[in-house]
């Protein structure tokens, strides 16, 4: 899946938590968090101060899987 299809998928909230956090590391990670509307760059510093992801993208915490939605 690509990444438009990665967006798509979260506003339509057909993925799991995990799947979320993983999409906002690498959105992180390719600045593009801070391009797009403004939810995005929001939701990636709430992840960031929550200890969720650090500030480069790296995901801190395990992820549990979960049965997608």
């Amino acid at each position: 899946m690509d990444l438009v299809d990665r967006i798509i998928a979260y506003e339509e909230d057909r993925q799991s938590e995990a799947d979320d956090i993983r999409l906002f590391s690498e959105l992180v990670k390719t600045g593009k968090a801070w391009v797009l509307q403004g939810h995005y760059g929001r939701t990636a510093a709430a992840y960031i101060q929550a200890g969720v992801l650090d500030a480069k993208g790296n995901i801190l915490v395990d992820l549990v899987e979960s049965e997608e939605v």
